[in-house]
């Protein structure tokens, strides 16, 4: 395969970050039951915080816009995002209202459960959106489903006004329209999110991944790729679709953050030049790194890891 790289652009990320509440149990509570955590810590987070940290621990030139409370949870989060290299001039801190926070249990087989309260992300306004992409002028966007729809669009537009990528995680689908979906080279989603995107376009392609991304790739005629969990991804283009299977793990800790360590590994992959299937192998290689240590940032693969890993 020929995977000729160029110089990387810069990949700028707009999207939620959150504080991340972590408890690791034995196994889920039942409806009404009150169990005992056997650890418990807190972290950063937030889809695309940690798509963010993914890329940037890849040595990519990684810009963040985004919102917080002004509270120390915000002040927590900002500077764990500086710690990683990422650039968070772009984030804004608002007054009366919490920073988003995420409610995370972990199971002893490391399959978790996630609530999360927006906060601060739902806040964040397409204006101040708009205003901080003022300088945005060159490279890759990128964005998920955790901001308003409004925010998404208005990040679509400058898209398209600068001739620059737009990369689409649509997680969760509801935040992202079909017109900034049909801008985007390419659309992320999962079975889930696919599911849904589906059922919106009133579509039934059947449950075979390869036809659902092909359904989706003719929906939204651009590139698609639907995550398939340790199965590792399908994808559809307009000249073709392809799966790619997912290395295999040692052990299973803490799943949590493996599909936003596939977008992210991705974007900053296509930000250095790898076409779509190497840009997908790296994805799918680091996400199953990610998945045999706990936590989220510092589960994510550094470049040098990332290389060790593939050359197996």
């Amino acid at each position: 395969m020929n995977d000729t790289t160029h110089a990387t652009s810069v990949l700028t990320v707009v999207g939620s970050i959150n504080q991340d509440y972590f408890t690791f149990v034995a196994d889920f509570p039942r409806a009404g039951e009150t169990i005992l955590a056997t650890s418990a810590s807190v972290g950063l987070g937030g889809k695309g915080c940690n798509q963010a940290v993914a890329a940037a621990k890849l040595g990519q030139d990684t810009r963040f816009i985004g919102a917080v409370g002004a509270d120390a949870a915000g002040t927590v989060a900002v500077a764990g995002l500086d710690s990683y290299g990422v650039d968070t001039n772009g984030v804004a801190r608002l007054d009366a209202i919490g920073t988003g926070a995420a409610y995370i249990a972990v199971s002893a087989s490391g399959e978790n459960t996630i609530i999360v309260h927006s906060g601060a992300n739902a806040e964040l306004s397409a204006e101040s959106v708009h205003r901080a992409l003022g300088s945005v002028t060159s490279g890759v966007l990128l964005i998920q489903g955790e901001l308003t729809s409004e925010v998404n669009d208005a990040v679509a537009a400058h898209a398209r006004a600068q001739s620059l990528r737009l990369i689409s995680n649509a997680a969760p689908v509801a935040a992202v329209s079909d017109e900034t979906l049909a801008a985007s080279s390419p659309l992320i989603v999962n079975e889930t999110e696919a599911a849904d995107l589906l059922d919106r376009a009133g579509l039934t392609p059947g449950d075979e991944p390869e036809l659902i991304a092909e359904a989706l790739q003719q929906r939204y005629t651009t590139e698609v790729v639907v995550t398939l969990g340790a199965a590792g991804a399908v994808v559809a283009t307009a000249d073709e679709t392809w799966l790619q299977p997912s290395p295999r793990p040692d052990t299973v800790v803490d799943t949590t953050g493996a599909g936003d360590g596939f977008v992210g590994v991705l974007a900053a992959s296509l930000c250095a030049g790898h076409d779509l299937r190497q840009s997908v192998l790296r994805a799918v290689t680091a996400a199953s790194h990610s998945v045999t240590s706990r936590g989220i940032g510092d589960s994510y693969a550094t470049a040098g890891e990332l290389e060790i890993l593939l050359a197996r």
